[in-house]
Parts: structure tokens; sequence; C-alpha cells
């Protein structure tokens, strides 16, 4: 509405300024005097300016006679297509004027605006490989997917916009979660152009998702060998890859090559703690001890973990809690101010009744990272050293709301894993799981992260009774029942005593009194 009133006010001051302009030269009494070839003419003052507007377009005719002459001299001399240039010009002219108005108006976000324009260049350039290009785009900022789809089919048909087309077919696949024609299309772009960045990173999460980790493994190589991945991040990668290629092949049962391809990878990569653990248990199934030791505390000096302690348990799953802590001793020597080596050594104390000595191990962890499990530990030092049951209640009650520790998240999107994954449940992202504590530490456990780890004895009871939430629920808040022969004890240690030993009888009394 603005523009159209400022047009109007700028058509009616330029039509004053030619009155006023005619008007001025009618009234002046000068003109024009001009002598050729003997004669003489004098013009007025109105007749001057009409004489001077001939001369331009005069002028101008003069010039496209020039031009015209010499396109006709060099279609004479062999040029074919210099008439057709010379006639064309105008057209590509308004041609190349409406396509920067179209880019212009996609770059504004005006899609209907793009699209008629893109319309426009197409009929005075007859060049589709770009207008084609404009009104794909154009279409897909206004919501026409539909002809969205029948522009890139058509530049699929060319073979020097091909690869674009593919691209924004598969886009629109994406967006409709065809991740099926998505991953073809994508291998198809990839064989067109394997440097392309944007299009390895899709074929390597369109083939993680479908589990395709050979045919991933190969995009990653080729995204390293194009410099598009830093070698360092290119071997993380290629662990995780081959780690999940293994434990396909140990669904398949086909143990033998899951055990090299865990192996290589926790080679490859220490800091990814689910290789690690496969490739001791690994060795552990071949009866090398010592190699699952190696590969164990190698990945425990990288980043402490309690599944590594639980694979570290299953080397000796039958020695004393004593043999235990003397044999742990290789694990909890090496970064033994970590909070996963304190834990480690106060739940081990734990399992041998030593509760003086997990509490000297806990330290001040209740203070600085007071978590579910830490707390809970707690309550069974408490427990064990034959506190009050409020005192007990007490510290449990608080672990049941405390946040539940680090979890395996996603660095993408938060989302809480239950376990390790190669691609995220959430957002499905490639290698984005890490060991940490939610950015929202009042959410629950997705992990039903055990009240005491997994440390000793069998790992196939995982289950955990959760307890009530308030006192009214159940008047006596106990412990969750551990998974772990270590946590069981622990458990049987926070029961509350008898009551013959609480509180001796009449008996035992008189003959201490004897």
């Amino acid at each position: 509405m603005l523009w159209s009133l400022l047009k109007i006010v700028i058509f009616v001051a330029a039509v004053a300024a030619l009155t006023l302009g005619a008007g001025y030269v009618m009234e002046s009494q000068g003109g024009l005097q001009i002598t050729a070839g003997g004669y003489e003419f004098n013009l007025g003052p109105l007749q001057s300016v009409i004489a001077v507007i001939v001369l331009v377009i005069a002028l101008y005719v003069l010039f496209k006679l020039v031009s015209l002459l010499v396109a006709l001299i060099r279609f004479i001399n062999g040029d074919d297509t210099a008439l057709s240039r010379y006639f064309d010009r105008n057209r590509e002219k308004k041609g190349y004027q409406a396509l920067s108005e179209g880019l212009l108006a996609l770059a504004s976000g005006e899609g209907r605006l793009a699209m008629a324009k893109a319309q426009k260049a197409e009929r005075y350039l007859h060049k589709p490989e770009v207008t084609n290009l404009l009104t794909a785009q154009a279409a897909e900022m206004s919501g026409d997917t539909r002809k969205a789809e029948e522009v890139y089919k058509k530049l699929i048909a060319n073979e020097e916009t091909r690869f674009v087309g593919i691209r924004g077919m598969m886009k629109q696949k994406l967006a409709r979660g065809d991740s099926e024609t998505a991953l073809k299309l994508a291998e198809r772009a990839f064989t067109l152009k394997p440097k392309h960045e944007e299009v390895q990173d899709v074929l390597l999460r369109l083939q993680a998702q479908k589990h395709d980790w050979q045919g991933a493994r190969r995009t990653l190589t080729a995204k390293l060998k194009h410099g598009a991945l830093p070698r360092d991040v290119y071997r993380r990668r290629d662990a995780v890859l081959a780690l999940s290629e293994a434990k396909d092949i140990l669904d398949e049962d086909k143990p033998i090559e899951a055990r090299e391809a865990a192996i290589a990878s926790a080679k490859s990569s220490p800091d990814l703690i689910p290789a690690a653990c496969m490739a001791a248990r690994s060795h552990i199934a071949d009866g090398k001890p010592k190699l699952a030791v190696r590969v164990l505390k190698k990945g425990w000096s990288v980043e402490p973990h309690p599944d590594l302690a639980a694979a570290f348990a299953e080397i000796a799953p039958e020695e004393t809690p004593a043999e235990r802590i003397k044999r742990f001793r290789t694990l909890t020597s090496v970064r033994p101010e970590h909070r996963e080596t304190r834990l480690l050594k106060a739940e081990l104390a734990l399992a041998a009744e030593d509760f003086p000595e997990a509490r000297r191990a806990l330290g001040d962890l209740v203070e600085k990272e007071p978590d579910a499990r830490v707390l809970t530990v707690m309550a069974a030092i408490e427990r064990g050293e034959g506190a009050k049951d409020e005192v007990v209640r007490g510290w449990l009650a608080k672990a049941l709301t405390a946040p539940r520790g680090p979890q395996w998240v996603c660095e993408n999107c938060n989302h809480i894993h239950a376990e390790w994954v190669p691609v995220c449940e959430n957002c499905e992202a490639f290698d984005t799981l890490a060991w940490k504590r939610p950015p929202h530490p009042d959410s629950p456990g997705a992990t039903g992260a055990e009240m005491l780890p997994l440390i000793v004895g069998s790992l196939e009871d995982k289950s955990a009774e959760e307890p009530p939430a308030t006192e009214e629920a159940a008047p006596e808040i106990l412990a969750p029942e551990p998974p772990t022969e270590a946590g069981r004890a622990a458990a049987e240690a926070t029961e509350p005593p008898a009551a013959e030993e609480a509180e001796p009888s009449e008996e035992r009394e008189k003959e201490k009194a004897k």
C-alpha cells in the first residue's frame, strides 16, 4: 500500500515537472540557429527541444543499424549464430534481470515471487538447468513439495544437474521419513560426488541406522581420504562401527569374528568402554585373563567406568571378598582420586563387611557429589555400623530424590539411554553418546542406575525393586535389592539387627553378671 502511494506521488511530480519545463520553454525568447551548406535554420525554443529528441532517436537507430551490419558481416564470414545473438540480446537481458530478481526474492523468503520470476526467466533464457533449480528451491520455501519433486526429477534427467536433483530428492525423502529411498539416493549421490561432505554425513548416518556397518566403515574411510575427518575422530568412529559390527556378529552366533572385531576396536580406541568390555570378555572366554586385565586397565586409565569393573570381576568370579580386594588393586591403583575408583573401593569394602574402610574410601563424596549411588552406599555403611533405622532411612530418602549420577547421554539431544548404542534412539545421531551427568539432574535415571553397581558375581540378575517414595506408603524404607553378590552382601549388612542381637536377653545378663 505504501509503495503504491509512493509511485503515484512520483508520477504526479514527474508530470508536474515536465509541465513546468514545457511552460518555461514556451515563454523563453531564445532559440537555436543552424547553418549548414549555405542554408540557415532558425528554431524556436520548443522546436529546439523537439530537434534534440529527434537527434537522440536518430543516433540510437544508427547505432542499432551499425550493430546489425556488424552481425551480418560476421554471419557472412561463417559465424552461424551472429544474427541470432543479435536478436536475442534483448531477450537475454530481460531473462537475466528476471533471474536476478528471482534470486533476490528467494533470499528474502518470498517463495511465490521467486517462482514467478523463475518462470519469466525461463521464457527468455531457455536455460532449465538454472531456472529449474530456482523453481525447486522456491517451491520448497513455499511448502509446495509436489512441485519441488517434479522439478528435481527434471534436474535428475539432465546430466549436468543430476547431482543437484538427487540431493534435492534425498532431502525431500528424509523430511518425509522415507529412509529406505533416502539411503539409495545418498548412495547414488555419493557415487557422483564422493567428496561432498553433506552427502557423506547423510550416507554414514543412514547406513548406521540400517546396521550396514561395513558400508558405514567404507564411507568413513572415504571421509578420511578426502580430508573431511581428522584422523583421531576417524579412529574413534571406526572403533564404534567395528564394535557395532561385532555385536551383530555375536547375535548371529559367530563368536570368533565378534571377538576379533571387538579386540580390534578396543585397540584402536581405548576410550570406547563397551569395546573394552567386550574385548576383555573375549579374552576371558579364550582363557587369557592377563590380556583381559591389560585391556581393562588401559580403559580404566582413560575413563573409569562401572562396566569395566564388572568385566574385571568376571575374570575370577569365585574369589572371596578379601581376595577380590587384593586383585582389584590393579584397577584402584590407577587414578585413585577419581570418583569411580573411590566408589569401587567403598563397595568392595562393603562386600568384605569392612565398613570403616568403606567410609574412608567414600571420603567427601557425600558432601561434594551426593548422587543416588553415593548416598545409598552411605546408607549401607551406616546400617553395617549399627546406626539407627531413622538414620538409614534418612540416607535412603535422600537417595530417592538425588541426581542419578553419570549416565549414557546423547550430546546432541541430551536423551538418556539405558545402555550404550552407536546411534541415538531419539535423534538418530551417530556416535554422540557420552558417559556424563545429564543436563537436568533432577530427572529420573533412564539407565535404572543400580544403587550398588555391578562389581561382584553374576551379571544375569539386573532387576532392582524400587522402594516406595514416602514413609506413609512403606514405614520401613529399605535399599533396593542389589544385582550382584557384593551388593547383596552390602544389603545384608544394612538389615536391622535381630532382636536378640539388639537387646540381650535376661539370661545373658545374668551370665555376664556371674
